[in-house]
């Protein structure tokens, strides 16, 4: 990914070397723990963030620890990624008539307060309504390589950009209407339409790709195959098969392997936002 000479974003808050107080140093804590566990259950981690978000202001402590050097370069990275989706959504949002609002990225190391709640580094990188703000402790890249087999700076890119489409659903009302479905339909209904939403968070990150290459010309020879492999890597069923040895369609809440493939590529091929309907029909 040709990303060096683009710009950075004023939207990141660095947060790391800084721990909420009473968290433990790489444990898994909080709340957002709890959704995570949920998740693999069947359970939408929505439904416990939601059910449990604070406003307060954390305090922190420092933990002491000072980013490397290739950390630095990373978190440079991840704010060239983010400045671009900025200005990729700032473009469709103005052809749409209407104004984008970007979000905050935070940057953590092992544990982080949010107004939906505590997480760890164990959570991953994860998008919170109540804020607006996306989280992600760096070292998710490396179990994305190492633990999930998706290496690549466009992969890591397509996580940045998917949690963004997390944001742009938030900002034009989708959110919103999907939370308030859990209260007429059962879980295995809502599981359905949680899978919808994760799908077209998805295709949005297929539309910045698109859009960002053809205005910047940012992607290099393998970059999408990058983000179709991580795609297909982080499935529902991939992710099930491998913590328990079993698959349950059910219970999926993100999307098959095969759905989140098919729906980034429809973004990237497409670059219109009408195409990411995922709630038209079958997914």
């Amino acid at each position: 990914m040709l990303w060096k000479s683009g710009r950075r974003s004023s939207n990141v808050e660095d947060r790391r070397g800084k721990i909420p107080r009473g968290a433990k140093r790489g444990g898994g804590i909080g709340i957002l723990i709890l959704a995570l566990v949920g998740m693999y259950f069947g359970i939408d981690p929505s439904i416990i963030l939601q059910s449990n978000l604070v406003g307060d202001q954390p305090a922190y402590t420092e933990s002491g620890r000072v980013p490397t050097a290739a950390e630095n370069d990373l978190a440079d990275f991840v704010s060239v990624v983010l400045a671009d989706t900025e200005d990729t959504w700032d473009a469709l949002f103005t052809k749409m008539g209407g104004t984008y609002q970007p979000p905050t990225l935070v940057l953590f190391s092992d544990a982080v307060q949010s107004a939906c709640g505590n997480a760890s580094a164990a959570m991953g990188p994860f998008y919170c309504p109540a804020d607006k703000k996306v989280y992600i402790d760096l070292s998710f890249y490396k179990d994305l390589k190492s633990d999930m087999n998706a290496p690549g700076d466009f992969a890591q890119a397509y996580v940045i950009a998917h949690e963004v489409g997390h944001h742009v659903q938030n900002l034009i009302g989708i959110s919103d209407k999907v939370h308030a479905l859990r209260q007429t339909l059962s879980e295995k209904e809502y599981n359905q339409v949680s899978v919808k939403l994760e799908l077209q968070a998805d295709c949005f990150s297929g539309i910045w790709a698109n859009h960002a290459n053809r205005v910047r010309n940012i992607v290099e020879p393998g970059d999408i195959e990058e983000a179709l492999n991580a795609a297909s890597m982080i499935g529902d069923d991939r992710l099930q098969k491998k913590s328990r040895g079993y698959v349950t369609p059910d219970s999926f809440t993100h999307g098959s392997s095969k759905q989140r493939v098919e729906w980034f590529r429809t973004g990237w091929q497409s670059g219109d936002v009408n195409s990411c309907n995922t709630f038209n029909g079958e997914t």
